[in-house]
């Protein structure tokens, strides 16, 4: 296929060309892996600048995603790409073959680098998803840093930069330009622009951004990032959010209500114990969408309302296509079961097959976990209509996954983002906290946003 860019994307791609770092925050579906080939492709071959770079990427982005990107377009056909992904001895063999570009999942980073005996000589690192190197602590941070001094050019892409707020922003520019913008170390990097929010005595759980901190945050990072959405320079469908209430019994209810007040529930199918704040959120949301794993991991069942809310859900579609979202295991367990029972055909989406049927129209329910296939996946050309049959804390994650479908190359005219919400619970909340926290990321989206008129 012939590759006729927009204007923003030439203009993204000249910025990864002139930039030797660049963190480039492109909102799903407006093509940033064909952008960042494109530019890949001229840095090898018209202005020799690079002789082979490293993609790292969510396992089925570096598997299917970029081998098939490369795959599409004719002006990429001279590319010679290498998938280091599978079995060790599999990574090994795609690591030393000829290539001009080398695919890994992230989850191989620190097996790369301290394992692998592979001399990491690449002069260019492309970080798909910058976001998943927010944590600092995490092992695949640390052993990308270890190489990073000696990496001539980088290149950050994601449309979420602040899935969880300007905290996330330290790492995943500490990656970027080694402490240059945003300091050397994520103690400066609190004091500087943050004070302590909740507490417990001398712990602290969160920060919250000193006045005018945002401002002076974007302005730092604003000579090597970029910024588009998608709503700016394509013509996206209509995208429509709705709420599938649903209530509990009043029995029901009061479970729930001892399980919060309480942290300990007793039910015939065993004992439920929240021993913090976290695991109490987890139980409540697991009660909330209708079971919940008890101390000894049994599933108890505690309520079919959200089944029933699918099912009415599916109906209503008429045959047409629908990406189900679910959170917990004994969610796909009690989703699969209700299915079957109802003959409908589903399938998981857990395989480059899978996605292959979803977009050929064949399979009529898909169920995803954010989780393991929100990041990248082309899912549009399946379908125009997702529901969340349990929600995550996580922007990020819930961004992505509807962006799967809200994307460049969809042909509906509309996009459905329903959510089956159980009434006075933490569903709610998970829901009000998300918009909340897209708050803080549109206001960075903002503040970096590409000028094309420059």
């Amino acid at each position: 296929m012939r590759y006729e860019p927009h204007d923003y994307q030439q203009y993204a791609i000249q910025y990864i060309e002139t930039h030797p770092i660049a963190a480039v925050l492109l909102d799903m579906g407006l093509g940033k892996t064909s952008i960042t080939l494109t530019a890949l492709n001229d840095l090898l071959f018209d202005r020799f600048l690079i002789r082979k770079a490293i993609v790292i990427a969510p396992l089925r982005v570096a598997r299917d995603t970029w081998p098939d990107e490369i795959q599409k377009w004719e002006h990429l056909r001279s590319l010679n790409y290498s998938v280091a992904v599978g079995t060790e001895a599999e990574r090994l063999a795609a690591l030393k073959r000829q290539a001009d570009i080398y695919i890994i999942n992230r989850e191989n980073v620190q097996w790369l680098v301290e394992e692998s005996g592979i001399p990491f000589d690449y002069d260019m690192v492309v970080v798909d998803e910058l976001s998943s190197f927010k944590n600092h602590q995490s092992k695949r941070f640390k052993a990308l840093m270890k190489k990073r001094p000696g990496v001539g050019r980088i290149v950050g892409l994601t449309g979420t930069p602040t899935g969880n707020g300007l905290m996330d922003l330290w790492a995943e520019f500490k990656l970027l330009d080694m402490g240059q913008r945003l300091g050397r170390f994520i103690g400066q990097y609190r004091t500087r622009f943050f004070l302590p929010d909740k507490r417990n005595g001398q712990v602290v759980f969160s920060y919250k951004p000193l006045p005018g901190a945002e401002q002076e945050i974007y302005r730092l990072i604003s000579d090597i990032t970029i910024s588009m959405k998608s709503t700016d320079h394509l013509q996206m469908p209509e995208l429509v959010s709705s709420a599938y209430t649903v209530c509990l019994s009043e029995t029901e209810m009061q479970r729930y209500v001892s399980l919060k007040q309480e942290l300990v529930l007793q039910l015939p199918g065993g004992e439920i114990t929240a021993a913090n704040a976290a695991a109490l959120s987890g139980k409540l949301s697991q009660m909330a969408n209708g079971a919940v794993y008890a101390d000894d991991r049994a599933v108890i069942p505690v309520h079919d309302r959200k089944l029933e809310a699918l099912e009415d859900i599916i109906e209503s579609m008429g045959g047409k296509p629908l990406l189900v979202a679910y959170w917990f295991q004994h969610d796909l367990e009690r989703i699969r079961e209700r299915l079957h029972k109802l003959n409908i055909p589903f399938s998981c989406l857990d395989s480059a097959g899978s996605i292959r049927r979803w977009n050929a129209g064949e399979i009529p329910v898909v169920l995803i976990h954010p989780a393991s296939a929100g990041h990248g996946l082309n899912l549009q050309g399946g379908g125009s209509a997702i529901v969340w049959f349990g929600l995550t804390w996580s922007l990020e994650l819930y961004q992505q996954t509807n962006a799967r479908l809200w994307r460049q190359g969809q042909r509906a005219e509309t996009v459905v983002v329903q959510h089956i919400i159980t009434k006075g619970t933490i569903d709610e909340r998970m829901m009000k906290a998300l918009s909340e926290k897209d708050t803080t990321q549109a206001a960075l989206i903002d503040a970096v946003k590409a000028d094309l008129n420059i």
